[in-house]
C-alpha cells in the first residue's frame, strides 16, 4: 500500500465525526507510542527510562521536518498556549491582534501586557468576518508596532490567513508569530514566512493532549527574551546547580522543564505518519472532503459562511442556517458530531472522514430542513 492508503486506513474514530476542529481522536500509532513507553517506565530499568527521554529529541526533529526548519528551532511544550507564553511574554512594542482571536492569542497577549511593565502592548484590530487580512494589519501599523499575531486558521470563519502576504506588509522590522494548531499537517504552506510556529497535536495530527510544541527562527531569538524560560533552558551541560548560566543559544531557551516523554512520543509518531504521507496529498484528501461537505450543505440549501476558495480554506466549514441550536441537536441525534457556537455549526472532515459519515451527514441535513434555511 501506499503511505497515504496506510494513513487513511489508520482513521477509526466513530461514524459521523466530523468534529476533528475540536479534537481529533487519537491514531493506533499515537496510542501504540503511549502504551509502549508506559512498559518501558514500568520496570525503573536505565535504559528504559533513557529510551523515553529520548523521545524529545524524536519528536522536535518530526516536527521541524513538517515545518521545514531546523530541529534546534523546535521545542515541546504541554500546549499551544504555553508555547505562546514564552513568545509574548518576552516581546517589546505593540503587538497586534484581532479582538476576535481564539482566547488562548488574546488572553495571552493581554496578560503578558499586564506583566510587562509597560513595555508591551495590545494593538486590537477588528477585521471584517474576523478574516485577518493584509489590509487589515496594513491599517494598524506604525512606528511602534513590532509584531502581529494571528491564528493560521481562523476557528470561527475558517478562514486561512496569506502568511506570504502578512509577511510582505510587515516586512523584516516587524516579528510574525503564528497559531498553527487548526492547520499543522493539513495545509501545505510555507512555514519559512513565520517567525514563531506554534500548534498542538490534539486537533488534526490525532495525538492528544499534552502535545504541544513551537518554533522560534533565529531572528525570533534575537527579539524575543526568554523570560518564562526554567532549568532545562540554559547553556549548562548538566545540571545548573550553584551557577546561573546564560539562556540556551537554541530555541531550548524557550522551555521551562523536561517535556513529558509520553506526550513527546505521541507528538513524534503523529509528525512522522504526516510526514510519510505527504502533507500536501494529506491536504488534497481533506480538501476533497471540504468540497463534499461544501456540495452537501449547497444541495440542502444550508447557508455556509466560511471560505470556499481552496487557498483560503483548511478543513473547517461554517454553515448558518436558520436555527443552529436546532440543526446542531438534529445532527447530534443522527450521530453527527460537530460544534454548535457564536451561532453557527462549525464542520471539520479529516482527510480520512469516510463516505459512510459524509453519507450520514447528507441523511441528516435531509431529515432535518425546517431547520436549515435562513
Amino acid at each position: 500500500m501506499r503511505a497515504i492508503d496506510d494513513y487513511i486506513a489508520s482513521f477509526d474514530e466513530d461514524p459521523g465525526y466530523l468534529n476533528w476542529a475540536a479534537f481529533g481522536p487519537l491514531s493506533p500509532a499515537a496510542r501504540a507510542a503511549l502504551v509502549s513507553d508506559a512498559e518501558l517506565l514500568a520496570t525503573g530499568r536505565p535504559e528504559g527510562i533513557a529510551a523515553t527521554a529520548g523521545r524529545t529529541t524524536e519528536a522536535q526533529t518530526a516536527v521541524a521536518g513538517l515545518l521545514g526548519s531546523r530541529p534546534d528551532e523546535v521545542t515541546v511544550h504541554p500546549s499551544s498556549t504555553h508555547a505562546l507564553q514564552q513568545a509574548l511574554a518576552g516581546l517589546n512594542g505593540a503587538v497586534i491582534a484581532s479582538a476576535a482571536e481564539f482566547p488562548s492569542v488574546t488572553i495571552t497577549l493581554e496578560r503578558a501586557a499586564a506583566a510587562s511593565g509597560g513595555r508591551l502592548a495590545p494593538r486590537w484590530i477588528a477585521p471584517a468576518g474576523t478574516r485577518v487580512t493584509a489590509d487589515a494589519v496594513a491599517e494598524a501599523l506604525d512606528p511602534a508596532a513590532t509584531a502581529l499575531v494571528v491564528s493560521h486558521v481562523d476557528f470561527r470563519s475558517g478562514y486561512r490567513a496569506d502568511l506570504a502576504g502578512l509577511r510582505e506588509v510587515l516586512g523584516d522590522d516587524r516579528l510574525l508569530l503564528v497559531d498553527a494548531v487548526q492547520s499543522f499537517g493539513v495545509v501545505e504552506e510555507d512555514w519559512a514566512a513565520a517567525d514563531v510556529v506554534v500548534g498542538h497535536g490534539y486537533k488534526w495530527l490525532r495525538t492528544g493532549r499534552g502535545t504541544g510544541f513551537a518554533r522560534f527562527t533565529d531572528r525570533a531569538r534575537e527579539r524575543i527574551r526568554p523570560v518564562l524560560s526554567g532549568r532545562i533552558a540554559t547553556s549548562a551541560a548538566g545540571l545548573p546547580a550553584d551557577v546561573l548560566p546564560d539562556p540556551a543559544l537554541s530555541a531550548q531557551a524557550y522551555a521551562v522543564s523536561a517535556p513529558d516523554p509520553f506526550a513527546a512520543a505521541r507528538l513524534a509518531a503523529g509528525a512522522a505518519e504526516i510526514q510519510a504521507a505527504g502533507v500536501g496529498t494529506v491536504a488534497e484528501r481533506l480538501s476533497r472532503n471540504v468540497d463534499a461537505l461544501l456540495a452537501i450543505a449547497d444541495r440542502h440549501g444550508v447557508d455556509v459562511v466560511s471560505a470556499r476558495e481552496p487557498a483560503q480554506r483548511a478543513g473547517i466549514v461554517v454553515l448558518a442556517p436558520a436555527d443552529p441550536q436546532a440543526l446542531g441537536d438534529a445532527l447530534a441525534a443522527a450521530g453527527i458530531q460537530v460544534t454548535v457556537r457564536s451561532g453557527a455549526v462549525r464542520v471539520a472532515p479529516h482527510a480520512g472522514t469516510t463516505a459512510e459519515t459524509l453519507g450520514l451527514f447528507d441523511a441528516a441535513l435531509a431529515g432535518a430542513r425546517e431547520f436549515t434555511r435562513s
